[in-house]
């Protein structure tokens, strides 16, 4: 099967999360994914554990269908490489923090002048504009900024950073968005661009209804465990052996879920008859939920939800998530054989296309496997050339 970016060459230069994200998902879908690294160190995330066979399982799980060259671009004659490398390019990314590439003299105003159409794509923790501009950022820090740990944790609790790097990981999905826009339009006018994506925006903007919230009432609005804000009812509630996750997120699943419970005469209460209703008189409403829930296991109520059209789940756990038979079916859990580390479990590709799917062609390669091949098939260089580069440390 063809694949939907076949034939788009990357200059990665991104490392740790946001940015080899974002190429991850390029690479998933055929682009030619370069990723540039400093000899001998590499990626900051090589470093970072658990490790199989002395190679990073972080590492490895967001730097598949990849190659991996080092490039010193410090050094004049590497840089001067990667610049001839940029005229056979359609992408350059980066995730450093703003001024880093204007300072090496491969910002994208210089980039623009070898290749016109080059796609400049550069993620940050503040962007390229404003007063946070040049200030670092981790995950950690975006979430506390950008007000998702505000919101996050249990009813009357301490603010809680969420569990997955949520920060990077926004800012990689958009910052693949935003190439992908950038590749469309450059494919009809010719024209490329830069791409600038900021880790907080991005975490401001999957803030949704808290936001919405606030601008409509003015008060900011406080962790409250697993329910919904303003869809009741929406959360977590105990049985006699765990907890089941129940979502009637309108008035007839609501009422669905009062004969699933075999409490109808709550779907007829005058408190409880329109969501906004619930919401209101929730403190009365949610232990008359909860009571009959304590009665039957969390598997039969699984049962007997799903039976009447409730939508529900448990809780799992990573266990059991990897073992879930609908999360296999649909390939999210696959296998590859790593050169060092050998045969290893990973994250499958979530976006199913039926002409053009993507796929794990190759596991995450070792630090600089593919600097020889490519310096040659794409820079022309021979092998008595890589070897000067490499013995000026610039490789």
């Amino acid at each position: 099967m063809n694949q939907a970016l076949e034939g788009v060459r990357i200059l990665d230069l991104t490392r740790v999360l946001a940015g080899p994200f974002a190429t991850m998902i390029l690479a998933d879908m055929g682009a030619e994914v370069i990723k540039i690294e400093m000899p001998k160190t590499g990626d900051d995330s090589r470093q970072f554990g658990p490790y199989l066979n002395e190679e990073s399982a972080y590492f490895m799980s967001i730097n598949r269908n990849k190659k991996s060259i080092t490039m010193n671009l410090k050094v004049k004659e590497s840089k001067d490489l990667f610049l001839e490398m940029v005229k056979e390019a359609d992408i350059v990314i980066e995730n450093y923090r703003p001024g880093t590439m204007e300072k090496l003299g491969l910002g994208y105003e210089e980039i623009k002048k070898v290749n016109p159409k080059i796609i400049y794509a550069a993620a940050s923790g503040f962007g390229h504009t404003g007063p946070y501009s040049k200030r670092a950022a981790y995950d950690a820090v975006v979430q506390a900024m950008g007000g998702i740990m505000s919101i996050t944790g249990e009813l009357g609790g301490r603010p809680t950073r969420v569990g997955p790097s949520i920060g990077d990981i926004t800012a990689g999905l958009y910052t693949a968005i935003g190439i992908l826009a950038a590749l469309n339009y450059r494919n009809k006018t010719g024209i490329g661009q830069k791409v600038d994506v900021a880790m907080l925006d991005c975490q401001v903007s999957i803030l949704e209804n808290a936001i919405a919230r606030y601008l409509v009432t003015g008060v900011s609005p406080k962790p409250i465990g697993n329910r919904h804000s303003s869809i009741i009812p929406f959360e977590s509630f105990e049985t006699a052996d765990g907890e089941v996750m129940i979502a009637a997120g309108n008035d007839a699943l609501w009422k669905k879920l009062c004969e699933a419970i075999e409490r109808t005469e709550l779907a007829e209460d005058e408190r409880f008859i329109t969501n906004p209703l619930r919401a209101e008189n929730y403190n009365e409403l949610r232990p008359l939920i909860a009571e009959p829930l304590k009665e039957k296991t969390t598997k039969e109520w699984l049962s007997i939800l799903d039976k009447f059209g409730v939508p529900n789940g448990p809780i799992n756990n990573m266990e059991d998530v990897i073992n879930d038979p609908q999360v296999l079916a649909r390939e999210m859990i696959v296998e590859v054989d790593h050169p060092k580390a050998g045969k290893m479990k990973m994250l499958g590709v979530p976006i199913k296309m039926s002409e053009t799917q993507g796929s794990i062609k190759s596991p995450a390669p070792l630090l600089g496997q593919h600097t020889t091949e490519v310096l040659k098939n794409i820079a022309g260089l021979t092998d008595e050339e890589i070897e000067t580069l490499r013995e000026k440390g610039g490789i």
